[in-house]
């Protein structure tokens, strides 16, 4: 068997088993993390606050648990990070931000409350863009891709990607309110899991845009994604977004293959404006799926420019308001690209806004008639390869113009808040990640994930490690 160190770099799934057999302890499996995030996070920059002594504590009791018969499922002593808008009562959680830098909440988010209950040991809070917009406060280090440091590591879960890439945490969670968990997944080579908007409660998570935010899960495969989305989904109370549905067991779908399912691919959204490569690689998995089983049929999305320019609209104006105890009155200590966003935000009138909600309910119409007529829709993830940093400067000011283009194949699903999943599908020339998008109807995350699954067990590409 692989050392603890080595099983590090395996799947959630693959060493929760061994878990749960006692043939690994929750205790050493925690301090050979701690150990790998001390001797290579340094220069990946991928945690703002490590928690080390709480892990360890957890682990402890997470194994005395287990050997007492007491195990309660995949991610009983399992090594997880969350992302650092997750509230931690008695940790601090910064946002990444100069305003909560040393905010310490007094209460924690649903999504880790539900991490506990299920046994996940907390390795600590991963770095983020500032307030999950897309750019970082200049007293935050950005993260680094592991695949190559000189490229953009995606967005707002920029921590959350580079940590579950480089093997720092078996599994992390994300937000996605334009991209945040889909840019990341695609540029570190990971899968990445945007939940219908409401499946998975928002209760101790700080905002960005309020009918836009989804949280989800981060990995290293399909089956870690089932886990964690199953562990964290569910009513809640505290969050009056959230449904009152029941929780699939995600793992009894995910191996049920795509034969019969009907895909639909717009070849046009799959190549314009996107970088060649993505293009060939995203087109070729449809082979791979119609081998399996799934047949894809030509559609046509529409309002794909339209939906762009509202995003910024909607985002904009509901960043305002998230901030307005803050904005203008503390407007200094935000970073350049936070403070511009938020100026645009307040300068957006109630009739723009309402616009804007007006053009979306189209769009959620034109995305639900598609998902009448296929099963799923195929996509890139991300139009473009993971950028070179010195045409991307994290303290860059945002646009209409300039953020189009990025989430030409990202913001639609959010404001829909339909349920995607992020795979990888290739690697460019230069060794950087590609991936591939799935979306289904509200509530069918299994679907989702059980076509993300039936691709990546036909392939290879989620097997591959940077080299860190």
């Amino acid at each position: 068997m692989a050392t603890v160190a080595e099983l590090c770099t395996k799947t959630l799934s693959e060493v929760a088993g061994l878990v749960k057999t006692k043939e690994v302890s929750p205790v050493e499996l925690t301090q050979a993390m701690l150990d790998r995030i001390g001797a290579l996070d340094r220069t990946l920059y991928s945690y703002l606050t490590v928690t080390a002594d709480l892990a360890l504590q957890q682990a402890r009791a997470a194994e005395q648990e287990i050997v007492q018969g007491r195990y309660r499922g995949p991610l009983h002593g399992m090594p997880i990070a969350v992302k650092d808008l997750c509230y931690t009562a008695g940790i601090r959680t910064t946002c990444a931000s100069s305003i909560l830098a040393h905010w310490v909440p007094e209460y924690t988010a649903t999504v880790v409350e539900k991490l506990y209950a299920a046994g996940a040991v907390l390795l600590g809070k991963l770095s983020m863009t500032e307030f999950a917009l897309a750019g970082y406060h200049p007293s935050v280090h950005p993260p680094l891709n592991p695949w190559n440091p000189d490229r953009w590591p995606g967005a707002s879960s920029s921590g959350s990607g580079v940590a579950t890439a480089a093997c720092l945490c078996f599994g992390s969670l994300g937000s996605d309110t334009g991209g945040s968990i889909r840019f990341p997944s695609a540029a570190c080579g990971i899968v990445g899991v945007k939940p219908t908007y409401g499946k998975v409660s928002r209760y101790g998570v700080f905002p960005l845009a309020e009918s836009l935010d989804h949280i989800g899960p981060m990995t290293r495969s399909v089956v870690d994604a089932a886990i964690l989305l199953r562990a964290i989904a569910g009513f809640d109370p505290r969050d009056p977004t959230t449904r009152r549905e029941t929780v699939r067991d995600y793992l009894d779908m995910v191996d049920k293959g795509v034969k019969g399912l009907r895909i639909g691919v717009d070849e046009t959204y799959c190549t314009t404006g996107v970088d060649p490569q993505i293009s060939r690689a995203v087109l070729a998995t449809t082979a791979v799926l119609k081998d399996l089983g799934a047949s894809i049929h030509p559609v046509q999305i529409t309002g794909i420019e339209a939906a762009t320019d509202i995003w910024y609209t909607i985002c904009a104006a509901e960043t305002a308001a998230a901030h307005e105890q803050w904005y203008p009155a503390r407007a200094q200590e935000y970073g350049p690209t936070f403070r511009a966003f938020l100026e645009e935000g307040r300068t957006i009138s109630g009739v723009d806004y309402a616009k804007a909600h007006v053009v979306r309910q189209s769009l959620c119409r034109m995305l639900d008639d598609l998902l009448q007529k296929v099963d799923l829709l195929l996509c890139p993830s991300m139009p473009v390869l993971p950028m070179e940093l010195k045409d991307f400067s994290p303290q860059g000011i945002l646009s209409r113009d300039t953020v189009g283009p990025l989430l030409r194949h990202t913001a639609l699903f959010d404001l829909t808040g339909s349920p995607t999943i992020s795979v990888p599908c290739g690697f460019s020339a230069e060794g950087l990640p590609m991936s591939v998008q799935l979306i289904g109807r509200h509530g069918e995350e299994g679907v989702v994930m059980q076509a993300g699954y039936a691709y990546e067990q036909a392939t290879e590409w989620h097997k591959r490690r940077p080299p860190v």
